[in-house]
């Protein structure tokens, strides 16, 4: 038998990381007195500002451990379109429209051809997502960092009326989801773990890509879902990161049933079995070939199928709280 690997195993402990994203949220009390307050409350994937008639959006995320992989092979052209798609994804699912960007790169040295490369794939991902990149900081942390850390932050508008929270989403709505392109930008800790034992970076899948490559395709980007909100009632968005499914509950208190589930892209068939991963395991550490996911009622799916031709119906709001896979309760 295979030796047995987990998320928490290598390194990656989901309940302590959202243990010590509790604690962190719960000292942040104050609040700005005067305009330009902050509305609702920290949790979900961006935080909104009241800004008059429009509200104004901010999202902080990162490539992780996907620079490891980089590394490499020395190519680092995509990091930057995944650093943009981890922001931008994190705006569209509150039907926020995305307008500029920001990056941070922590690194023990300069690279100038390094540097190049980012620079390429941020003015991609840029491209992408119709934004601008207003600026920046680079800092060389000489003994603080190992390597090179990329991170952004991105910033949003919407009228008011038109930011989609999640509080209008009720049982008997429809969980749409959209394929990923991979693994995006989550769950590398324990795939480079996996690969690693069995030595297995440059073996091919049938796409003819290698393990190496895969693992590095960029993040998708799901601009069009702003056409949908557009077009017909959107009742919630979910951007399927680390968590997996677990992501899932950040939306609303009802219950999801994933019945038909996206089918698994190879590399996660290949993770599941090289690492004798379990299937609840796997469906909480990695968006298992769904990156992105749209509730609506019965009535817009048409809409969204013309809009996101590869988008398909996986599964039902319930009114039991909670998440299931295949009728199996999902934790």
């Amino acid at each position: 038998m295979p030796e047995s690997f987990s998320y928490r195993d290598a390194g990656v402990d989901i309940d302590q990381e959202a243990g010590g994203i509790r604690a962190l949220i719960a000292a942040l009390t104050y609040r700005r007195k005067g305009p330009f307050s902050m509305m609702g409350s920290v949790g979900h994937f961006a935080g909104l500002i009241d800004f008059g008639e429009v509200s104004l959006a901010l999202t902080v995320d990162g490539v992780g451990t996907k620079m490891l992989v980089a590394d490499r092979v020395k190519d680092w052209s995509t990091v930057g379109i995944d650093c943009i798609a981890m922001n931008v994804n994190d705006l569209y699912v509150m039907n926020i429209e995305p307008v500029a960007f920001v990056d941070y790169i922590a690194t023990d040295s300069i690279s100038i051809e390094k540097m190049a490369q980012i620079g390429r794939g941020l003015n991609e991902g840029a491209r992408l997502a119709n934004i601008d990149i207003v600026g920046g900081e680079t800092a060389t942390l000489k003994n603080l960092v190992v390597g090179l850390d990329l991170a952004g932050t991105c910033l949003g508008i919407q009228k008011k009326g038109q930011i989609i929270t999640g509080d209008r989403v009720v049982p008997g709505d429809l969980i749409v989801g959209i394929p990923s392109s991979g693994i995006h930008s989550n769950g590398l800790t324990l795939a480079r773990r996996i690969v690693d034992s069995h030595d297995a970076w440059q073996e091919h899948l049938s796409n003819g890509r290698t393990l190496c490559r895969e693992l590095l395709c960029p993040t998708r980007i799901y601009a069009e879902v702003l056409s949908v909100c557009r077009s017909t009632v959107v009742t919630g968005m979910c951007h399927i990161t680390g968590g997996g499914l677990l992501n899932l509950s950040r939306i609303t208190r009802h219950g999801f049933s994933i019945d038909h589930p996206i089918d698994p892209p190879e590399i996660f068939c290949w993770l599941r079995e090289a690492g004798s991963v379990s299937e609840p395991e796997m469906y909480r550490t990695f968006n298992m070939g769904m990156g992105y996911a749209i509730i609506a009622p019965e009535s817009s799916i048409p809409a969204i199928k013309a809009l996101v031709p590869d988008a398909q119906v996986v599964g039902t709001i319930t009114e039991e709280p909670g998440i299931r896979l295949l009728g199996e309760k999902f934790t």
